[in-house]
């Protein structure tokens, strides 16, 4: 039997991934405006012909499933899960035109990002909707990536964000790996890494320069150019 791995250490095989968040990581900006999801409750109350108080508009709004917003559903008489999952696929919509627009665009060392492909499959795995994912990608034309996933609209696919390392898991799998990378912005990232048996990649951008960890992430970049010395370590 061959001995352990060492984290960090790349085996030159492609048995190890590399994964990459898109929020923050290859697109600017840490995710959608609050403001998108307040447009698309709007869009599902007009969708069930609702017109709520006050008072509830603000929690069908919210981003999260909460038991505000349960609450809410049930005082205007819609079945939460359901208005849930409407309001995130126009949630979904919305990002995608906003980046249709033009809103955000790519970092610029998402370039460098040919220069690892060859030796390692890529992939995109992002708590943003999988539409949106999906849009980037293909817009962007970011031909590297074997396999792309953002989380599925509704609840179960809030229930899966991360640092749950469920759409990581489901990336390995996938793309027939062991193990391997994953590059992000955020604690959950490094966490999700960890929980998936990835090495956690955390990489500063403007919007997390200052950021204090309470967890270590294997590596730390200043960005993506680093990736291809940190294989050669």
């Amino acid at each position: 039997m061959s001995p352990p791995t060492p984290p960090g250490t790349d085996t030159g095989t492609t048995d190890r991934a590399l994964l990459f968040d898109m929020d923050g990581v290859l697109i600017e900006g840490r995710g959608a405006d609050d403001v998108v999801h307040e447009h698309a409750r709007d869009d599902t109350l007009a969708e069930y012909g609702i017109d709520p108080p006050e008072r509830h508009r603000a929690p069908l709004g919210n981003y999260e499933y909460t038991d505000a917003f349960v609450e809410a559903c049930r005082a205007v008489g819609v079945d939460p899960v359901d208005f849930y999952a409407a309001r995130e696929r126009h949630s979904a919509r919305r990002i995608v035109e906003r980046l249709r627009a033009g809103e955000r665009g790519l970092y610029p060392d998402v370039d460098a990002l040919d220069r690892v492909a060859d030796d390692r499959p890529l992939g995109v795995v992002s708590n943003n909707y999988d539409p949106a994912v999906e849009f980037v990608v293909d817009h962007h034309g970011l031909d590297a990536f074997s396999f792309v996933r953002g989380r599925d609209p509704g609840v179960d696919g809030f229930r899966h964000r991360k640092p749950d390392p469920h759409y990581l898991h489901e990336a390995l799998d996938a793309l027939d790996a062991e193990t391997g990378y994953y590059v992000g912005d955020r604690e959950t990232d490094v966490v999700a890494a960890e929980r998936a048996g990835l090495d956690g990649v955390f990489v500063r951008r403007d919007h997390n320069a200052d950021a204090t960890l309470r967890v270590d992430p294997t590596h730390e970049i200043e960005s993506l150019t680093e990736l291809d010395r940190l294989f050669e370590r």
